[in-house]
């Protein structure tokens, strides 16, 4: 049975039970009722869930890549800053150097 007989055989059976007052009188009619929309709310659940992981697993390595990528800037970035810091204290040295032979 396709998904779709299975919906028209619930929303058939449904009508009747709730019709006939049958839902509101035998519990176990209730139950059974109750048992297929909460198993059809499952059903749709995992199906999002399917999707979403899916979507997830499709997007997740480019965000890891640009991270990558973006990682990899901010490391050469890190790298030319420490290099100029570096240059800066030697200016920094050399200025203190003709500085002191000024004032002598």
């Amino acid at each position: 049975m396709t998904d779709t007989e299975k919906k028209v055989m619930v929303r058939l059976c449904t009508k009747i039970l709730t019709q006939t007052d049958l839902y509101e009188m035998d519990m176990e009619a209730r139950n059974l009722v109750d048992w297929i929309c909460v198993s059809e709310q499952m059903k749709e659940n995992n199906n999002k869930i399917r999707s979403l992981t899916g979507e997830y697993k499709q997007i997740e390595p480019e965000c890891r890549e640009g991270v990558r990528e973006k990682l990899e800037r901010m490391k050469k970035l890190c790298e030319e800053r420490n290099s100029l810091y570096e240059k800066q204290n030697e200016l920094k040295g050399q200025r203190e150097k003709l500085e002191q032979s000024f004032v002598q």
